[in-house]
């Protein structure tokens, strides 16, 4: 659930006491990243499921055929390789741009509320997660697979988005914001410092850069979204809202594309 102070149109979400999916590697990026590495055979199925475990307690996938109880991510890992899934597609949905989202209407919806989910190709399935405390519950669900995201054309997006957001981001009041947000400065700057940052074998280095520069401006634009910032007027304010929602938006669309399906010469 977004908290009501979150815009429509923003990505973040409070989790644990943090914009969630933006400070970290959000449960879909890592199960996007280390299904794929799992389906190219850079890993085995314990090692994925251990990546896209990460911090939290317990993962666990609801809905796959023929498995009526929940199961464990290593069960669900060899179940859903077995179903057909040749490659994991990562969503980041928001309204008004449904990145990622091919259909159909169930899923897009279910995809909406929680702003993430992973589409599997050649299983013709989708996952979306449900955030309960430290864990996370993973729903299956028919899902069409998206059209191939460009990376090139998405990172430029993001660059000219940031470019264009730079004299906004300039001109905030940190000192206005609320104390939680300028905590969320704090771990803004780690990211993409760490190896949990990393994407998973397989992806080249530019992908790597592409998903650490947009996590970078998502959590920005999160951070920036919470307050007027330095903004006197109501015009100023607009301008300001809008050119971070660009920003947000670009890199969305960048860390979506640099988790598509690793391509090797």
């Amino acid at each position: 659930m977004r908290s009501s102070r979150t815009l429509p149109e923003s990505s973040g979400r409070a989790h644990g006491g943090r914009l969630s999916g933006v400070l970290t590697t959000s449960a879909s990026v890592r199960f996007t990243v280390w299904t794929n590495a799992m389906l190219t055979g850079a890993c085995d199925p314990d090692t994925a499921a251990q990546k896209i475990l990460g911090d939290d307690v317990g993962h666990h996938v609801a809905g796959l055929a023929g498995h009526p109880e929940p199961a464990t991510l290593p069960v669900a890992l060899n179940l859903l390789r077995a179903a057909g899934a040749t490659q994991a597609h990562l969503a980041l949905p928001v309204p008004g741009d449904p990145i990622g989202l091919a259909g159909p209407p169930p899923f897009n919806e279910a995809a909406l509320e929680t702003g993430e989910a992973v589409v599997l190709t050649g299983a013709d399935l989708g996952l979306v997660p449900a955030y309960v405390g430290p864990a996370v519950q993973w729903s299956v669900m028919p899902a069409a697979s998206p059209l191939p995201a460009d990376l090139g054309e998405a990172d430029r997006g993001l660059r000219m988005a940031l470019i264009d957001a730079a004299e906004s981001l300039a001109a905030l009041d940190v000192a206005r914001w609320k104390p939680e947000v300028a905590d969320a400065l704090i771990d803004i700057r780690r990211i993409g410092s760490g190896r949990n940052d990393d994407l998973a074998p397989g992806y080249q280095p530019r992908a790597v850069k592409a998903a650490a520069t947009a996590r970078r401006c998502l959590a920005i634009a999160d951070a920036a979204l919470e307050d007027d910032g330095a903004a006197v007027t109501g015009a100023e304010a607009d301008a300001r809202r809008r050119a971070l929602l660009d920003l947000a938006a670009a890199a969305r669309r960048a860390l979506v594309a640099a988790c598509d399906p690793p391509v090797h010469a």
